[in-house]
């Protein structure tokens, strides 16, 4: 009867030993499915959160990149009043690189409406700092001289032929060479001499005026443009 009963209590122990383990193992296995699926849902929740933040920094970028896009690639539209050009001799000498260095400190220039443009107060005294040679000019007797800036006339009579061809704007000076010159015809030439002499016009057109000037080996190019906006 004594080991009967300790037969049964040894049965009952085993089955409460496996019985209590399944327990642990299913609240174990509940646990670790509910850590991975709340680590999943993390990872899922980031990635989203990630992506709309590289959404908002592309959105950010395109708006940036369309802003100056737009700010620079904005023209005032230019309305052609005149243009003229001149002949040069077709070699790279100290006069051709005195002209060049002229006419691109003269180019895109623009005058406001009323105001009165000076050749000298905007080219400047040709000085070997900036560049200038010595080249051929006509001294106040008429002899040939070499000077600094010798070739500046030839784009000062350049840009006063092409303000001849326009009505509203008024010469206020104009020097003539004290001889002939061979680039221009017989007095339509515009001597100019930084300190003494200067060539000048006033700009009535009722809106600005751009010039654009150029030169190369064989001319040198002016022409003067109207801006659609006005001062």
């Amino acid at each position: 009867m004594k080991f009967k009963f300790i037969y049964i209590l040894s049965l009952l122990s085993v089955l409460l030993f496996f019985l209590t383990g399944c327990s642990n193992n299913s609240n174990l296995a509940n646990e670790t499915n509910t850590v991975s699926v709340n680590r999943t849902n993390t990872e899922i929740s980031l990635n989203n959160t990630w992506n709309e933040l590289s959404n908002v920094s592309n959105t950010t970028d395109n708006t940036v990149n369309e802003t100056h896009i737009g700010i620079h690639d904005i023209e005032e539209p230019e309305e052609e009043l005149a243009s003229f050009s001149t002949k040069l001799g077709g070699k790279d000498t100290p006069r051709s690189r005195n002209i060049g260095i002229t006419t691109s400190t003269l180019n895109e220039t623009i005058v406001n409406n009323g105001e009165t443009f000076s050749f000298c107060g905007t080219i400047g005294n040709p000085t070997a700092d900036r560049g200038y040679e010595e080249a051929d000019s006509f001294d106040a007797d008429g002899n040939t001289v070499q000077t600094l800036g010798g070739g500046n006339c030839q784009v000062s009579s350049t840009l006063y032929n092409v303000v001849l061809k326009i009505k509203d704007l008024e010469v206020k000076e104009r020097h003539a060479h004290i001889k002939p010159v061979h680039y221009v015809e017989k007095d339509k030439d515009a001597t100019v001499a930084y300190g003494s002499v200067d060539f000048k016009f006033k700009n009535n057109t009722g809106s600005k005026i751009k010039i654009y000037a150029n030169s190369d080996l064989n001319s040198v190019n002016i022409r003067i443009v109207k801006l659609s906006s006005n001062s």
